[in-house]
């Protein structure tokens, strides 16, 4: 099987449970980049789990303003630097945060949806907006990884809007964190499935 082969399969596969496809422009410049099919299969996942996120916040805390479609072009291409640097999809490193930025701005992405490339690891820098923690939520819940400073974040900006007690919030949060990191095996096979 070719590279182009296993990314098509890794952008067209249904998956078990499904797994949502990437916005048709998101796929159609994954495979004008010849991206890694891994890649393209974990861009997958976390979109998907950006869904759940989004849909659920819409419906828990309607007064909570943000650009749903933002997020989830955010989280479809937040870790495309990495076909600009391959040894990142197996390894550790950053540069494929501001790599990723400047790809998507050459192909015609504005910087509001490009920003999400270069800010998906920067949830305590001031001014995030509430659209890049969910990226950045998606992005570690995926996997099952929970971190407690990026679901402070996103608890408290429900509280400002909510009124709702913190401790509430937190349990309503949790819940819906915990149920998604509960198909997180699944999640990582499917990844897994593609080569890097």
């Amino acid at each position: 099987m070719t590279v182009s082969d296993a990314l098509s399969r890794a952008l067209d596969t249904p998956g078990d449970p499904p797994v949502r496809p990437l916005p048709p422009e998101v796929a159609e410049l994954l495979r004008a980049l010849a991206a890694p099919p891994r890649l393209a299969a974990h861009l997958r996942l976390v979109h998907d789990v950006a869904c759940e996120l989004a849909d659920w916040l819409s419906g828990y805390c309607p007064g909570l303003s943000f650009d749903r479609e933002a997020v989830l072009f955010g989280a479809a291409t937040h870790d495309v630097g990495k076909t600009v640097h391959p040894a990142e999809l197996t390894g550790p490193g950053s540069a494929h945060e501001p790599a990723g930025r400047d790809l998507l701005l050459d192909h015609g992405f504005g910087a509001e949806r490009a920003r999400f490339a270069a800010t998906h690891a920067a949830w305590s820098e001031p001014g995030v907006s509430t659209e890049e923690l969910l990226v950045s939520a998606a992005d570690k819940v995926w996997k099952g990884k929970r971190v407690v400073e990026l679901e402070d974040l996103l608890i408290g900006r429900i509280v400002e809007v909510s009124g709702e007690e913190r401790w509430e919030v937190y349990l309503r949060l949790d819940e819906v964190l915990g149920g998604l990191g509960e198909g997180a095996e699944g999640r990582l096979a499917f990844q897994a499935a593609y080569p890097v």
